[in-house]
């Protein structure tokens, strides 16, 4: 096996819409691969899919050597796949604490010392442990919505734009963040902000129309700035 995840000619439909028209890529475990594309490119719909929440039309998705793309999307998170959507998904009536006992599969010696250390990292969520979630800032909702996907002990984490909205400070404490859960956990990132993505990534597909058009490692891509103005309008 030489991808932990892989995707093969996958397709997919939302309504009458063909979203996905050719989606290839592996991402090779350990270290941080991203999703590059313009708007509307398809990043978001391929995380998704991978996940359950859209259906394949075409083609595979294999975790692991195994076929799951017609799986329910709580099987997928089973096999040790978390997900960080774009809207962050918190409860937002449920306290800080709360959300993370709820994602938390179960409370073991190894779960305790992965939310010991998620606390470490992210200390304001330590600070409003009994605040209701939907009070929290937007960059606090978003290092819930990150630790609530690390708690478990997931091999592969699927991350939809993490710095969307927040403040130039707060994205660097993600950026931050990220790099040290790729010590321990393969990552695959979707977003816009090249800056931060080019920090943190290791290799990249890039998505165009529902297609990946292109791949390699992130150090070729910032020095070919041909492909950068093609395919993510950065001049």
């Amino acid at each position: 096996m030489n991808s932990l995840l892989e995707l093969n000619q996958v397709e997919a439909h939302i309504q009458k819409f063909h979203i996905l028209q050719g989606i290839n890529f592996g991402v090779k475990k350990g270290g941080v691969t991203v999703l590059l594309g313009r708007n509307g490119a398809g990043k978001t719909t391929t995380l998704r899919t991978i996940m359950g929440l859209n259906q394949v039309s075409k083609g595979t998705i294999r975790f692991k050597d195994e076929k799951i793309n017609d799986l329910p999307p709580h099987k997928i998170a089973n096999l040790g796949i978390g997900y960080v959507p774009e809207d962050q998904g918190i409860f937002g009536e449920l306290t800080v604490g709360e959300n993370m006992r709820v994602a938390m599969k179960k409370e073991d010696e190894e779960t305790t010392r992965r939310m010991e250390w998620v606390l470490e990292l992210f200390p304001d969520l330590k600070k409003f442990w009994k605040k209701p979630g939907g009070a929290l800032s937007g960059g606090q909702k978003q290092m819930l919505a990150i630790a609530r996907a690390y708690v478990n002990k997931n091999e592969l984490l699927l991350i939809d734009e993490p710095s969307k909205g927040l403040a130039p400070i707060i994205v660097d404490k993600v950026t931050e963040s990220i790099e040290q859960m790729k010590e321990n956990t393969t990552i695959l990132l979707v977003e816009q902000n090249f800056m931060m993505a080019s920090k943190i990534g290791n290799q990249f597909f890039i998505i165009d129309d529902g297609k990946t058009v292109h791949e390699g490692q992130m150090e070729e891509l910032k020095n070919d700035k041909g492909l950068m103005k093609k395919y993510l309008g950065i001049s």
